[in-house]
């Protein structure tokens, strides 16, 4: 059976929230422990959720990202498999390499929670697919280390902050690989799929892991 691997670190804070996110889309999910060589047999799609994996030692998901699953998460992404890290998980992917950029201290120098708006940079990507590039999405953000840095130029950008309270560079919020089939946002898509928490905006990015989990 197709599912979406859910990837947890020692830290892990948003797996649980994660897996109902996708299953309540539809999609079956399995957990991917940091200390496996491989993902669960049927593995179509990866998800790595926000937390504060190994505590956040060195920086920001730089342990989790040698953590042992990463390897059969790269080979994953290699193959074409898409991915999509969320928050902490957008880190780790950056600090793996999978993606541009890294993320550091907000410019607040506190951590952030609050809903924001954000807008459709790259309407060619599968976590984008049906909004056209300046559409408007509501999603939250609960971070400390949130602010992107790294080349706009360069990068794929997918969103952007409208308002950037954090700091990234060209107000970026998300950016995906040259090949668009790994992707990683700061905001949290998990946190916006049910109408009771206010907006369902969430469902276009983790529709983008779905799609390949039908």
């Amino acid at each position: 059976m197709s599912l979406v691997a859910v990837v947890r670190f020692p830290g892990s804070l948003d797996h649980d929230s994660a897996r109902r996110a996708v299953e309540g889309l539809g999609a079956p999910t399995a957990e991917a422990w940091h200390a496996d060589a491989e993902l669960p047999a049927g593995t179509t799609a990866v998800l790595l959720p926000g937390g504060f994996s190994y505590g956040d030692h060195l920086r920001c998901g730089a342990i989790a990202s040698r953590a042992p699953i990463m390897a059969a998460v790269r080979r994953h992404a290699d193959a074409g498999g898409r991915v999509v890290g969320i928050c902490n998980g957008f880190q780790v992917l950056c600090e793996a390499g999978l993606l541009p950029g890294a993320l550091r201290r907000n410019a607040t120098l506190s951590f952030v929670c609050r809903q924001m708006d954000l807008e459709v940079a790259d309407d060619d990507t599968p976590w984008t697919a049906g909004r056209p590039a300046g559409d408007v999405i509501s999603i939250p953000v609960k971070n400390n280390e949130g602010a992107w840095y790294g080349d706009p130029d360069t990068a794929r950008v997918v969103l952007r902050y409208r308002e950037d309270l954090l700091g990234s560079t060209d107000r970026v919020a998300g950016v995906a690989s040259a090949a668009g089939n790994v992707m990683g946002l700061m905001p949290h898509p998990e946190e916006a799929c049910d109408p009771l928490l206010g907006s369902t905006d969430g469902r276009l990015v983790l529709g983008g892991l779905l799609e390949e989990a039908a």
